[in-house]
């Protein structure tokens, strides 16, 4: 990067959000000067033009409760405004995050009759409309998927038949985000949204909706680097939005950038808070920001700050919902944060008595069982590793009788990979590798992000394990092409090669890992014996003539 994100944050929030600080009518400069330019005429009244524009800058921000209340407003100030209630119907519906429930499906389609009934002589409009009617339209029951792709078809249509309006470009790639397959190997839907956005980046480089749809668009190790312009650009758009400083992270993470990850994301908490003090909504998403941020805390030899987030969190009052009905973000960050932490720095007998937390979602209560398992079988626990998979097997079987594909798929995966680690414990070594390594080349060709741990360095861990180093070591390198500079990854590449007598590949490993640790104030075991080993080759180096 030709400017690190740390640079950026200082710049951005002492001329942006700090700026706004200072201001009397904070909330006023933080909702309209700070979150990029939109242009969206309408056939409303002038006077509400300047605000239908913000709300639509906040859609684009995924800043949904803020931006009803702004349509609201317009049509409020404007009762013949038939697009303001498309606005309020497409806010109810947050596209990348969650499925509508029936009470949210029905709001939406109280919203899309006002917006007919209003009558609209405007076609660009009426295209809008349209397309929000489609999701919202047909039977109660009616499929999600078949809603998200009749929305993404009719706004197809919107933008074929306005090919000039740029904004309807905008909401049409997203709609190919939101109804991408599951599991999609090929990323078609996200392929076809980046081409569709990539000329509209050049054209409007201002729009937030752009950007942020671009950095969606490639959030997978195969395409991250063609997002670090849209994640560079995002943040300089919008930067009242904590959305927009937390995005870039997703691109980071992947390319392994953990200090530019790191400004991110404390840049997003900083922004969320700000906001909050003027009562604009945003305090649960800081919960992404600080997902993000303990998992860089942790590849860089900051534990310190990582238990930091996680005694921060333990201390935060319950939060309003942000993702979807009934969901509390600290939630899941009080079963994520704690188990990444032990898993990460292989704490297995504190991973494997790790507290549930009740309020947890179903999803959620997998990864804490997830976890307890491998501590378990890592320990030599193995009848409570059962006990785990037990427990993981009946959110399965629960998850699957609600028809909750995405969700039963995530616990069928982990239950696999901590059944490997008890078929490990149990001396059935074939069967875990044979098991780790197919969930691996899943993960890989999807995209997967991992909670933690990928699946191939955990193969890679077993192998090394079994005293194969020579065999340990392509599955780390192989790791580290999809989840650079981790610091499992490295050290697990270098002990390896260290084993296998290739010195000169073990001291280019520990030499990375340094690197990436440099300013953390860790004494973890592995940076010690990375720095004896570098000491020891400089001192061989200066004593040969």
């Amino acid at each position: 990067m030709k400017k690190s994100l740390a640079r950026l944050v200082v710049c951005l929030v002492c001329s942006g959000i700090a700026a706004a600080n200072d201001q009397a009518d904070g909330q006023q400069e933080l909702a309209s000067n700070q979150l990029g330019t939109v242009h969206f005429p309408t056939s409303c009244a002038e006077s509400v033009q300047q605000g239908f524009e913000r709300g639509v800058a906040l859609l684009h921000d995924f800043w949904y409760g803020e931006a009803r209340k702004q349509f609201q407003q317009v049509a409020a100030e404007d009762p013949h405004c038939a697009i303001a209630h498309w606005g309020i119907a497409m806010s109810y519906w947050h596209q990348l995050w969650n499925r509508p429930d029936q009470a949210t499906l029905k709001r939406g389609r109280a919203e899309v009759q006002r917006a007919r009934a209003l009558h609209s002589h405007d076609d660009r409009e009426w295209g809008y409309i349209a397309a929000i009617a489609a999701f919202y339209g047909g039977k109660k029951k009616r499929d999600y998927d078949a809603r998200v792709a009749a929305y993404s078809k009719a706004m197809e249509v919107a933008y074929r038949h306005h090919p000039e309006d740029l904004e309807a470009g905008c909401f049409y790639a997203l709609s190919l985000l939101a109804s991408a397959p599951d599991r999609d190997p090929s990323f078609s839907h996200q392929k076809k949204a980046a081409a569709l956005l990539e000329p509209l980046f050049v054209q409007a480089p201002d729009n937030p909706g752009v950007a942020h749809y671009l950095i969606h668009s490639y959030d997978t190790p195969q395409m991250a680097k063609l997002g670090l312009a849209a994640a560079e650009r995002y943040p300089k758009i919008a930067p009242a939005s904590p959305h927009a400083w937390h995005m870039p992270s997703l691109i980071f993470a992947w390319l392994g950038q953990w200090q530019d990850d790191i400004a991110a994301n404390q840049a997003a908490i900083e922004a969320t808070r700000n906001a909050a003090a003027y009562h604009m909504g945003s305090e649960g998403q800081e919960f992404p920001a600080m997902d993000f941020l303990e998992y860089a805390y942790l590849q860089t030899g900051r534990e310190a700050d990582a238990w930091h987030l996680i005694e921060e969190v333990k201390a935060m009052p319950a939060m309003k919902d942000t993702s979807g009905p009934g969901f509390d973000p600290r939630f899941r960050a009080l079963v994520r944060l704690p188990a990444r932490y032990e898993l990460e720095l292989h704490h297995w007998s504190n991973a494997a008595t790790l507290d549930a937390v009740a309020e947890a979602n179903p999803e959620d209560s997998v990864s804490t069982y997830w976890t307890r398992a491998i501590g378990h079988a890592r320990t030599g626990h193995l009848d409570e590793a059962r006990q785990d998979l037990a427990a993981i097997l009946s959110i399965h079987r629960s998850l699957v009788r609600q028809h909750n594909t995405e969700s039963a798929d995530f616990a069928e995966q982990h239950w696999e990979q901590a059944a490997a680690w008890l078929a490990h414990a149990e001396g059935r070594n074939d069967e875990a590798l044979t098991t780790l390594r197919r969930i691996a080349e899943a993960q890989e060709a999807q995209g997967d992000r991992p909670l933690a741990l990928p699946a191939r360095e955990m193969l890679a861990d077993m192998l090394l394990e079994l005293n194969r180093p020579q065999e340990a070591l392509p599955e780390y390198q192989a790791d580290l092409k999809f989840n650079p500079n981790r610091f499992d990854g490295l050290y697990g590449a270098a002990q390896s090669a260290e084993l296998a007598g290739k010195s000169e590949e073990a001291n280019a490993y520990y030499a990375a890992l340094l690197k990436v640790c440099a300013g953390g104030s860790s004494d973890r075991p592995e940076l010690r014996h990375a720095k004896q080993i570098l000491a020891q080759k400089q001192q061989a180096s200066l004593r040969r003539p």
